[in-house]
């Protein structure tokens, strides 16, 4: 079953086209890694698919609707979306965070929400006696696994991340990619995670989709892409992922 298909979409803003007649369809379950140097359209495409920007021209269908037609807010209310910059609201707690979207939704009573934000810590590899704490009181880690909660109390079936872990250290880093990991194949999410570094995008995904302006370089499994690179550039991409340089990252 497909949740996300994109049709020859392009996007431009003023005389910049960032977007260049993108076509893919992601299937329910797949994790989907997306990598590109800066300004190739990686988070256009996000943006996309959230129904945050419309395309000039094609079609962005999720889970079947074409968003061009649904109900925004409805539509992003079944979407998890988690940045890089966590996103969450200083003068809140953490369980009021997470519960946020629950709550102006008017989906579930306190108590309810009060036992899922202390389910979804846990699920996310925190103490549930972190509930009562504020962002600032939290290190990094610990702050974008609460965005990674916060997105999961949507009950979403599809989760957006956007270079989640590109300001963490390669520790802190490395477990998320693994707690991510199992929370994916817990759960049967459909996942689209924007990346910067190569192995990142290789280790995670079921599926690379590589980006350069604005167009799609290849879009391949990672063993496919590692041996039969489309052109120099994907070339290039996978030798710094063997030889763990940095020209792995963008």
């Amino acid at each position: 079953m497909e949740m996300i298909r994109m049709e020859h979409v392009s996007k431009s803003f003023g005389t910049q086209k960032v977007l260049d007649d993108i076509s893919l369809v992601v299937e329910a379950g797949e994790f989907l890694t997306v990598i590109g140097r800066s300004g190739c359209g990686k988070t256009t495409m996000l943006r996309l698919i959230n129904g945050l920007h419309m395309p000039d021209c094609g079609s962005v269908r999720v889970e079947g609707q074409d968003v061009g037609s649904a109900d925004l807010i409805a539509l992003r209310r079944r979407i998890g979306y988690v940045m890089q910059n966590k996103g969450l609201f200083p003068h809140m707690t953490v369980e009021q965070n997470i519960s946020y979207v629950p709550v102006i939704s008017g989906k579930k009573k306190k108590e309810e929400n009060h036992r899922q934000a202390l389910r979804l810590l846990q699920l996310v590899g925190l103490d549930p006696s972190m509930a009562g704490r504020y962002p600032s009181e939290l290190s990094g880690g610990q702050q974008q696994r609460v965005g990674i909660a916060r997105a999961l109390a949507t009950e979403a079936k599809i989760l957006l991340m956007d270079e989640p872990f590109g300001a963490l250290d390669e520790i802190t880093k490395r477990a998320l990619q693994e707690e991510l990991l199992a929370l994916q194949e817990k759960l049967h999410m459909t996942v689209v995670f924007i990346t910067h570094d190569i192995r990142e995008a290789m280790k995670l995904g079921d599926r690379v989709l590589v980006m350069e302006q604005g167009r799609i370089a290849q879009i391949d499994t990672p063993d496919r892409i590692r041996s039969h690179p489309a052109d120099d550039f994907v070339r290039e991409l996978t030798a710094s992922e063997r030889w763990g340089d940095s020209k792995g990252s963008f």
